[in-house]
Parts: structure tokens; C-alpha cells; sequence
């Protein structure tokens, strides 16, 4: 009989975890408000608060961050700009625009290969700051022949 219970427990537990659906924003959820400016010394400080973090999927603190955590956060503590927690969510926000239009605090996306999807957040003069999924928290550079050919979209959340 506690076998069964045990059993029985475990398999509910399990089965409601990996069954549950992202939950879908509606346009409310998701609206942006206009934040304050900031400064490029505060980009420079934030990231090396957090520079060679390393990565973990679905990482949220210093122990471990994912790539739109780490942009989620960024932009909090930046701007005080709530994102959504996914790229799934992050990339349907905010006005697309031309890569050669990006501006400092802009998101931009990758698409690293037929189904994974990476964000990170644009710095200027081509670079941007993101969580790696090889070396952690870093900056890059768009010419970088792997993100050149991974680039996909810019979009202007500030």
C-alpha cells in the first residue's frame, strides 16, 4: 500500500511538472514602460559584476545564469525594465529594427541552430554582452564569424 502511495505520488509529481504549457502573455503582460536612460559606465559596471558567471539553463543568479535571464536582469537593473524571463517571450516585445540602427540596451537575437534561440544585450560598436553557453557571462563581437552567421534580430525595447 505505500509503495502504491509512493508510486502513485511520484508519477503525479512528475507527470504535472513536464506537462505543464508555458504560460502565453497577453499584450498587457508584456507592455513596456519608457525607461530612464543609463549610462555607459553602468553597462561597464554591471558587467563586470557579473563577467564569467558561468552558464546554466534556467539559471536565474550568479551561480548560474542563462542568456535571457542575464538580459532580463540586465535591463532591470539598468532601466528598471521588467522583460519576460524566455527568449520565446523576449523576442516578440519591443520594435524590430536594422542591426545598423542598434543602439546600447537593445536586445538582439541568434539563432544558434534550427530550434535553440540565444539573446543578448547590445553594448555599441558591435558588441554585446551575453550569457555564453561555453564561457559564461561575456561580450562579443558581431563580427565574430559564428554570431555573424547566427544573427537574426534586433529588437528596440528601451
Amino acid at each position: 500500500m505505500i509503495r502504491h502511495f509512493i508510486l502513485t505520488f511520484t508519477l503525479l509529481t512528475l507527470f504535472g511538472c513536464a506537462s505543464s504549457p508555458e504560460p502565453q502573455l497577453t499584450k498587457e503582460e508584456i507592455r513596456i514602460q519608457h525607461p530612464q536612460l543609463s549610462t555607459s559606465d553602468a553597462y561597464q559596471d554591471y558587467f563586470q559584476e557579473w563577467q564569467g558567471v558561468p552558464y546554466k539553463y534556467g539559471g536565474t543568479t550568479k551561480r548560474g545564469v542563462d542568456c535571457s535571464a542575464f538580459t532580463q536582469d540586465a535591463l532591470y537593473n539598468l532601466h528598471q525594465l521588467s522583460l519576460p524571463r524566455t527568449t520565446q517571450y523576449q523576442v516578440v516585445i519591443g520594435q524590430l529594427i536594422p542591426l545598423e540602427n542598434a543602439q546600447k540596451g537593445d536586445l538582439i537575437f541568434f539563432k544558434t541552430s534550427v530550434k535553440v534561440r540565444h539573446v543578448g544585450l547590445y553594448i555599441g560598436n558591435r558588441e554585446f554582452m551575453h550569457a555564453s553557453t561555453s564561457k559564461g557571462v561575456i561580450i562579443s563581437s558581431l563580427d565574430n564569424p559564428y554570431w555573424k552567421k547566427a544573427f537574426w534580430q534586433v529588437r528596440r525595447v528601451l
